[in-house]
């Protein structure tokens, strides 16, 4: 149990009233007694109280004015406050509660009416106390709590983009790149305000980790394919466009059994429609401009864009001159002919990321 003396600010400029007051409390509580509210400012600058008994009519500065002080500082606007005045007509009591004091007691007063009053306050004051301490507590809790869950999700798909990965040996890499690749993309998309009624409901970070799924439907498709060292014949290619479907086909396998799905609905749409192509010539729906997610059009320049500037079995390197030639090229028949300007924009910084990964 806290033993320790609450300090009580008495503010009164008759001095009968202070030494009447003063000689009420002090047997339970530690009383600093002032006769203005101007000294009782400057001693807030010093200290804080754990309670202060105003009273009303004072020269200089009135009550009201004081309160008014106390509960625009930052500082001491959490200071409990009760009225300790002649004034009994209902207005003067309605304002001075108004203006945050908590209680308005008329004198003069009852002793120990007026040491319940300040008892049951102080103790209303100490439990608010107390929530607001268990609220911090659990807000810490809940953060932590989310954080865990949000590493785990990402642990979780960083595992199940390592795993396609170490099946496609051919393309080691791509998943990181692209991932960095769609990241640039979308912050210049943001920070330009373009599309922005779709992009505002974006978490930027769920979007960012779960672009590491859009190829997960490699999964589906055959080792002597996912690895052929060379060109891959029609019947073979024709194959390889089953993964989209398959990839959202796993990610609704897995949404069935949790119920945070957003990062899985990115994840789903990446893997899904990442290859349509804006004229309505992709695969596997055949979707055509503005029916392609928004998401899915950003992944198929990127990700056309690692293909073109990563070596393959079947062909060498392109220069990024060379790719951004091509994605260019693309743009109104495979590509968004905004994005592709959006692309054009921050090519540098793509480029830059690209020679980071070792790809010049």
């Amino acid at each position: 149990m806290n033993t320790e003396r609450k300090i009580i600010f008495l503010v009164d400029d008759n001095p009968t009233n202070l030494s009447v007051g003063s000689d009420a409390l002090d047997k339970h509580y530690d009383v600093l007694t002032f006769n203005s509210g101007t000294r009782l400012l400057k001693m807030l600058e010093k200290t804080s109280p754990d309670l202060i008994l105003l009273d009303v009519s004072m020269p200089e500065m009135n009550g009201y004015e004081v309160i008014k002080r106390i509960k625009n500082t930052p500082e001491t606007a959490h200071v409990p406050v009760i009225f300790l005045t002649a004034k009994s007509d209902g207005e003067s009591e309605l304002e001075g509660l108004s203006l945050g004091a908590i209680d308005y007691i008329i004198k003069p007063f009852s002793p120990p009416l007026l040491l319940k009053r300040i008892e049951v306050h102080l103790l209303v004051e100490a439990q608010k106390r107390k929530l607001i301490h268990f609220n911090n507590n659990l807000r810490q809790m809940i953060d932590e709590k989310t954080k865990t869950v949000v590493e785990l999700q990402n642990a979780v798909l960083k595992t199940m983009a390592e795993l396609v990965e170490c099946r496609d040996v051919i393309t080691g890499g791509h998943i990181e790149r692209t991932q960095k690749h769609l990241r640039i993309l979308m912050e210049a998309l943001l920070e330009r305000g373009m599309y922005q009624e779709e992009t505002d409901s974006w978490d930027l970070e769920l979007v960012w980790q779960s672009a590491q799924l859009h190829d997960v439907g490699k999964i589906a498709i055959k080792d002597k394919i996912l690895k052929k060292p060379g060109k891959l014949t029609d019947e073979e290619f024709e194959e390889v466009k089953s993964h989209p479907l398959f990839g959202a086909q796993v990610i609704e396998k897995i949404e069935e059994s949790t119920t945070d799905k957003t990062f899985l609905e990115y994840a789903k749409i990446f893997a899904l429609t990442h290859h349509e192509k804006w004229d309505g010539s992709g695969y596997p729906c055949g979707l055509k401009g503005e029916e392609i997610p928004l998401l899915g059009r950003i992944m198929a320049i990127v990700d056309v864009y690692d293909a073109l500037v990563s070596e393959r079995p079947y062909k060498k390197a392109f220069l990024h001159d060379e790719a951004i030639k091509i994605i260019v090229d693309g743009s109104g028949t495979h590509f968004d002919p905004d994005l592709v300007e959006m692309f054009l924009e921050v090519s540098h910084e793509i480029n830059k990321s690209a020679v980071l990964h070792g790809l010049k």
